[in-house]
């Protein structure tokens, strides 16, 4: 194996000192925000190193501490590949060995900025309105105890502390693809520290920041071939490397504690007012887009989102899904054309160097559904406006959860909810019986969402059983 023949990677230089303590340093951040942080320091200076924190397991951990937190970020573009080592990541903590530690960091003045990206699933609150969960196991215990479990938790027990020891909270900004990210985190934080103490959250109502962002770059899962490929590169063993493409977006809310950030505008990064219509503009024509392509694709044999794009039926396809039922519904950003945004995606899916399994953009489905796909549809059947390429997609959806593909082998569904789908899906034996069964499902969809869509997903369903994924999409072309 490679890290038995080859000196491990390790640091080349001083690590900065910790501003930003980041929840969940999983590949998309350290493939997006770690670099823009990198990048602020050595162009306009300040104490921004990032500590990581792992929520859950200590892989990431175990891989980066022999590497002193350093990897190398692999840019995947057609014409070949560029790596670059990542060195603005300090150290990475596992919460459920020493959540005391946790606590500890994020609590200490000289951290400005708690980032994370947890996944939908993490903010345990209800996608389908946003509102904190309060049933959630993790919620739960984080109400009774001191040494939290969950994101929310450990943001509110460490502005307890900041609090207690009369200084000034740290801005919370989350990275993750929600719709009113800052709004949908600042919520169930404030949610969360009224059930522990009303003062406590009139002081972060008052004090705190939650900036909302946008964030866009593809980052598919690492595979061993990758490990070897940049061992090859560098002549060096990387346990953890991470994939990009080259394109990079991050539209941030300039609303910080005391204005103190790195200067990620200096390299690129958008400082604006508003991100909403930024949000709604990659929330609905990239992610929409690629989760309705996870689930055909998937459907319909296809590997990965380049595999998918090389399919011309499935190319006209996500073209039509754009110009037709997206795009109508959507405002742009200043100064951005969505025909052209359109047209970059269609190239960046199509990267061949980028492998971005189907399989892995189909995960967590239902936390996702709502903000990727039901927004849109919602508003085009408001309107009188024909969407049946994402009603498909729905269908699609509740096909693949039922946990059994096109030619009858099973799914390995990866869903907070999968248990819960199957049984909706497998306790019904007709199509129909299925889609009222899974439109039910209250914490996907709304009332008003499912008896709007109980009609033509049914029928979409139907046709995806009887003439396959392909062939379904043709007849929506």
């Amino acid at each position: 194996m490679p890290a038995d023949t080859s000196p491990r990677l390790d640091r080349t230089q001083p690590a900065p000192k910790v501003g930003i303590v980041h929840l969940g340093l999983g590949a998309f951040f350290r493939a997006h925000g770690a670099i823009f942080t990198e990048e602020a320091i050595a162009a306009s200076g300040g104490d921004w190193g990032i500590l990581g924190v792992s929520l859950q397991s200590a892989g990431t951990r175990d891989a980066l501490a022999p590497q002193s937190g350093t990897y190398i970020a692999l840019e995947l573009a057609p014409e070949g590949v560029k790596p670059r080592h990542v060195q603005v990541v300090t150290d990475v903590l596992v919460a459920p060995e020493n959540p005391e530690a946790v606590l500890a960091a994020m609590a200490d003045p000289a951290v400005k900025i708690v980032s994370l990206t947890v996944t939908e699933k993490g903010y345990c609150h209800e996608p389908s309105t946003g509102a904190l969960n309060l049933s959630h196991p993790d919620i739960v215990h984080d109400i009774a105890n001191a040494l939290p479990r969950s994101a929310p938790g450990y943001i509110v027990r460490a502005l307890q502390r900041r609090q207690a020891a009369g200084g000034a909270p740290f801005t919370a900004m989350t990275c993750d693809n929600l719709p009113n990210n800052g709004k949908v985190l600042r919520g169930v934080v404030l949610a969360l520290a009224r059930e522990i103490d009303p003062v406590l959250a009139d002081w972060i109502e008052a004090e705190g920041r939650f900036p909302a962002t946008m964030v866009d770059r593809i980052v598919p899962a690492t595979k061993p071939e990758d490990i070897a490929q940049v061992t090859d590169l560098i002549g060096c063993h990387d346990a953890a490397p991470v994939m990009h493409e080259p394109f990079r977006q991050w539209v941030i809310e300039d609303t910080f504690v005391n204005d103190e950030r790195p200067d990620w505008g200096a390299v690129g990064a958008q400082m604006v007012a508003d991100v909403t219509p930024y949000e709604h503009m990659k929330l609905r024509m990239l992610n929409g887009t690629h989760s309705s392509l996870a689930y055909l694709g998937y459907l319909a044999g296809h590997e990965t989102i380049a595999e998918v794009m090389a399919d011309e039926v499935f190319a006209r396809f996500v073209k039509k899904l754009w110009s037709d039922e997206i795009i109508p519904a959507l405002t742009p950003p200043p100064g951005e054309s969505l025909e052209a945004y359109a047209e970059a995606l269609a190239a960046r899916y199509a990267n061949p160097a980028i492998r971005h399994r189907t399989w892995q953009i189909a995960m967590d489905g239902s936390q996702k559904l709502p903000q990727r796909i039901l927004g849109t549809l919602a508003e085009d059947i408001v309107v009188g406006r024909k969407a049946p390429g994402l009603v498909l997609a729905v269908a699609a959806w509740m096909r693949y959860v039922g946990g059994v593909d096109e030619t009858g082998a099973p799914i390995e569904v990866k869903d907070p909810l999968s248990a819960q789908l199957r049984t909706l899906s497998d306790n019904s034996e007709s199509p129909a019986g299925k889609v009222a069964a899974l439109l039910g499902l209250r914490e996907v969809f709304s009332h008003e969402m499912a008896e709007m869509l109980q009609m033509p997903v049914t029928e979409a369903y139907g046709r995806l059983l009887e003439v396959g994924a392909r062939k379904a999409i043709e007849e929506v072309l």
